[in-house]
């Protein structure tokens, strides 16, 4: 219970003419039932911040770190449930049986603790269930991101093959002086520059062939965030 329903509670108590002062014992009840169950509220919204400050750094920058902060917050709100589940227990009891020490009014009182206690049920459970969807958002992102590292890795690897092959190509030890057709280009007066160019336009192609299938620029992630 939070300090100020506690003060909240001694205040009406320590109140002259108070009703909490000249009615029984289940109107004394209700409000200190009342202030335990509506204290879980407070604690569920910043939980809940603490659970959308998790999502915004989940999908900026998924991090392993973030796995532990997802495990102890579904198991804190499992905490959560177990507390609170005695509470919805004992207030549907209380507010169907009658009871002489309770009257109607004060089970009229308590079957609204009992609704109070279903909506922070059903907060924990969507809280949970929000959890371990983000986990499952922490693997997609980081599946993500490594399928934009294979992206570029296998994109410079494209590029180098054909470069490799040209100058794995030059790079043979054929005597020339055997036969013209051993690598003439090695005669060729602008036999470089021709290699080198190859190689360029082989690249330049290649790029020009990468970009126009969308996989240099961000035409597809533009689409998605449409």
């Amino acid at each position: 219970m939070g300090d100020w329903r506690r003060k909240f509670v001694r205040a009406r108590i320590r109140r002259a003419g108070d009703r909490l002062r000249t009615s029984g014992a289940d109107c004394l009840a209700y409000p200190l039932i009342d202030a335990t169950v509506d204290g879980y509220f407070p604690i569920l919204e910043s939980l809940g911040e603490e659970l959308e400050r998790l999502e915004d750094s989940i999908v900026a920058n998924p991090q392993p770190a973030l796995i532990g902060a997802l495990h102890d917050m579904k198991r804190l709100f499992l905490s959560l449930r177990r507390a609170i589940w005695p509470h919805r227990e004992l207030l549907s009891t209380l507010a169907r049986q009658e009871h002489v020490l309770l009257d109607q009014e004060t089970r009229l009182y308590l079957r609204d603790c009992y609704d109070h206690t279903i909506q922070l049920m059903d907060i924990v459970e969507t809280f949970r269930e929000i959890s371990s969807g983000l986990m499952d958002v922490h693997i997609s992102s980081v599946s993500a991101r490594l399928n934009e590292i294979m992206k570029v890795l296998t994109i410079i690897s494209t590029l180098f093959m054909p470069l490799g092959f040209i100058a794995s190509l030059y790079g043979m030890n054929f005597d020339r002086s055997v036969s013209g057709w051993n690598m003439p280009e090695l005669g060729w007066r602008l036999g470089y520059p021709f290699a080198l160019m190859l190689m360029g336009g082989c690249a330049a192609g290649l790029l020009v062939y990468f970009w126009r299938s969308g996989w240099l620029s961000d035409r597809d992630r533009r689409v998605r965030r449409k």
